[in-house]
């Protein structure tokens, strides 16, 4: 039996969420290894796991994978979701990128002030309706999944960054009904299920406590 993949990061969501959400996505079991201090980030850069001194970290199938788009990339193609040639990889990615810029609005959130909390909440709120969720409500009008009628790297990503947008706005999605019925079928995906119920690998909401781990990690 294979090995589970390990991944490095801290006991939070940040940037290895995504990461998170993929591999359950894809049925595979993995265990975690939390930074929690600066002295366990100077090891792995000791170690040369960090190819550019970066987190997170995924050891997998004999590698240390680092870069968050390669990860996943590695990891969509690994286990069949990455589309089926190369037209639909680009469209994957396309999607993904959307995604992922919206979901990143969501993680510096935590490291803002008050007055720059309030102004990133509003941001995600004006980005998602205006600029991302527009986009994807069109495609799925009359398919499924975004991508090839199947489900793929593009669907997970996005139902992560729906759900990262009703944290700071629960009624985003009333205008979009095409993605308020994905949602629903994105959550009865037995794999999605079962990431969604607690004790699951899925990070709560930032808290202080990452937050301060984080900054004193990383000398910020």
């Amino acid at each position: 039996m294979a090995e589970k993949p390990v991944l490095h990061y801290f006991n939070g969501r940040g940037r290895m969420e995504s990461i998170r959400w993929l591999l359950a996505a894809a049925g595979v079991e993995f265990d975690e290894q939390y930074i929690e201090t600066r002295e366990q980030y100077e090891q792995l850069l000791k170690d040369g796991s960090l190819m550019f001194e970066q987190v997170p970290l995924v050891q997998m199938d004999g590698m240390n994978l680092i870069q968050i788009k390669a990860i996943l990339s590695y990891i969509a193609g690994k286990y069949n979701m990455y589309g089926k040639d190369l037209k639909e990889r680009l469209f994957i990615d396309m999607y993904v990128d959307g995604t992922g810029d919206l979901l990143s609005l969501g993680t510096v959130y935590v490291f803002l002030d008050d007055a720059g909390k309030e102004k990133q909440k509003a941001n995600i709120k004006e980005k998602a309706t205006k600029r991302y969720f527009p986009i994807y409500e069109k495609v799925l009008k009359d398919q499924h999944y975004l991508v090839g009628n199947k489900f793929s790297w593009a669907d997970v990503q996005l139902m992560e960054a729906i759900l990262m947008t009703e944290e700071f706005h629960s009624d985003i999605l009333s205008c979009f009904p095409n993605l308020k019925d994905f949602k629903e079928r994105i959550k009865q995906i037995p794999t999605i299920a079962k990431f969604l119920q607690p004790g699951s690998p899925k990070k709560p909401f930032p808290d202080m406590k990452y937050v301060t781990t984080v900054k004193t990690v990383l000398n910020m």
